[in-house]
């Protein structure tokens, strides 16, 4: 039982990272902080957990291309791998609660790395000011992704989790 539990996990965080290839058109529109949350709550190995959007980023970066400020990206996602593995309960509102969180930590680290990166911005609060408010636009497609994604993967487990013991419970009695 324990086994189909984990299949069901990493199929979810499989499709959904490799969304991550297919969204490039839509920018900051991206499974892998939904992955990271998802990860971080539900797998016991936590090792594994951080593993697991880290080398959905890499994969998909690839194909992509790869930056200068991976760095910054990937430490958000540890951080809200992080934000997973502290949620206590995977209702409705922690799931958005965390998905907003997560949204943010990612505005955050990811342009103040910009900003600390230098030729951009002034080297002062008001670079970082306008450094930040130059991302706020990036950042609805953050947020709407981190909820969509979240839904996806936290309600989706939730559903197929049900038939499976539905179906299991079944073809015992039968």
């Amino acid at each position: 039982m324990k086994s189909n539990k984990y299949i069901l996990i990493l199929s979810l965080i499989i499709v959904t990272a490799l969304s991550n290839i297919l969204l490039t058109n839509i920018p900051n529109f991206s499974p892998i902080a939904s992955v990271a949350l998802f990860s971080g709550f539900y797998l016991s190995n936590k090792k594994l957990a951080l593993l697991i959007p880290i080398a959905c980023m890499l994969i998909s970066d690839y194909f992509i291309g790869f930056h200068s400020l991976m760095w910054a990206v990937y430490l958000s996602f540890a951080l809200t791998v992080l934000m997973g593995i502290k949620m206590k309960t995977s209702n409705g509102k922690n799931v958005i609660i965390n998905s907003v969180l997560s949204s943010v930590v990612f505005f955050l680290v990811t342009n103040s790395a910009v900003w600390l990166m230098g030729g951009f911005y002034t080297s002062d609060l008001s670079g970082l000011a306008l450094c930040l408010s130059m991302g706020i636009p990036f950042f609805k497609y953050t947020l709407l992704s981190s909820i969509v994604f979240s839904a996806v993967l936290f309600g989706g487990f939730q559903i197929l989790n049900q038939l499976i013991n539905k179906y299991l419970i079944f073809s015992k009695k039968s």
